[in-house]
């Protein structure tokens, strides 16, 4: 059988498609398995380093800017959509897959319209409760919608058509052995971690935020930090760290600071706090593991669904969440410190992690895949 799958513009798209085809190819060793991204997107890194074949098609994201920059980035969009469908149904054909699964980005629309009109069967997987401009407009020519939450059923005009599984991780988050993931990594059993990622692409305020952070640390290291900045944000933080803030030798102090964390689950499983943004996958990959967290939603995704999402986790005893407004280096230091000086607390927030984990999440999706390339 082969299994093709659409995805792209964020690691958050790319890493529950990864998650899937691990399972399928678990499940059926000899399949063949096929991805499709954006051209010069991070997919075209992410997904080959998973031991996955990806071709590219032309597709780009439409801006909301009525700026003369906006308006010609929509022009060369439109131009780019026209050409995206019969690139996609060119690698359809030449690769004849079974079943076709998309689980977010632009990308998704051109392959998975083109797909069905194939009479391919087609799955697009939500992760968060309020479905994007592509699933919504995928709703009506897709098989199957799958969704990361009961409440969202709510939020489609085809409910028939949609399937609660919860949001799939990647392999190696299944497992939490924070002594084990120390030892793998050659650091220290006894020296507090907290690992910090603020989406693939980064997040230029936060990053320097986090290095106010790092400058006020340096002098005490109450711990060891794992910083990642975004292949976007890297030299822009590192110079704000120099230039503005007058810091140097960070990295030896104890606070590193990367451009991408490429050994997450490694990293996750050793850390004792992460601090993050709150999207679907990532607070997925966090409950998976039973990780606690101290989440800082970004304000600037549509329907506000990040503050949504880090509601449920803070209600449920498992993360503290800072709004971005109240997220200054001084109360993010502050937050940090209190929660890794309170450990009996620190164990009560990974077992309300864990109890939110859909551990059969990938399962369940492999299955509706099989399920459905057999009718």
């Amino acid at each position: 059988m082969r299994f093709l799958f659409a995805c792209g513009g964020t690691a958050g798209h790319v890493n529950p498609a990864v998650g899937v085809a691990d399972r399928l190819r678990e499940l059926l060793p000899d399949c063949g398995v096929l991805f499709i991204g954006a051209e010069g997107k991070m997919e075209t890194e992410l997904v080959p380093r998973e031991g996955y074949e990806i071709r590219t098609i032309p597709i780009s994201n439409l801006s909301r800017s009525l700026s003369a920059e906006g308006l010609r980035h929509n022009l060369k969009a439109v131009n780019d959509l026209a050409r995206s469908v019969p690139a996609a149904r060119r690698i359809l054909r030449e690769f004849r897959p079974d079943a076709v699964i998309g689980t977010g980005g632009y990308v998704c629309y051109p392959v998975l319209t083109a797909a069905s009109r194939l009479g391919i069967p087609t799955l697009v997987h939500e992760s968060n409760a309020e479905p994007g401009l592509t699933t919504r407009m995928l709703e009506k020519s897709v098989d199957r919608i799958l969704v990361g939450f009961e409440e969202a059923r709510a939020n489609y005009k085809h409910p028939e058509k949609v399937v609660v599984t919860g949001t799939p991780v990647r392999r190696g988050f299944g497992s939490a052995d924070r002594l084990a993931a120390r030892r793998a990594l050659g650091f220290p059993e006894s020296e507090p971690l907290v690992v910090s990622v603020w989406g693939s692409l980064g997040a230029t305020e936060m990053n320097k935020t986090v290095g106010e952070m790092i400058g006020l640390a340096m002098a005490d290291r109450p711990f060891h930090l794992i910083h990642s900045a975004g292949k976007r944000g890297i030299q822009s933080m590192t110079e704000h760290m120099t230039e503005v803030l007058g810091l140097s030798g960070w990295n030896e102090a104890g606070f590193e600071v990367r451009d991408y964390i490429y050994d997450m689950p490694l990293l996750m499983a050793a850390a004792d706090l992460v601090l993050c943004r709150s999207g679907a996958s990532t607070l997925a990959e966090l409950t998976a593991m039973g990780k606690p967290a101290v989440l800082v939603p970004s304000p600037n995704v549509v329907n506000n669904h990040q503050e949504k999402n880090a509601r449920v986790l803070e209600r449920a005893g498992g993360a503290r969440v800072l709004l971005e407004s109240e997220a200054s280096a001084e109360a993010m230091l502050r937050t940090i410190t209190g929660l890794l000086s309170d450990r009996e607390g620190l164990a009560r927030m990974e077992e309300n992690m864990k109890a939110l984990s859909v551990a059969d999440a990938t399962d369940e999706i492999a299955a509706l895949v099989l399920t459905l390339t057999e009718k």
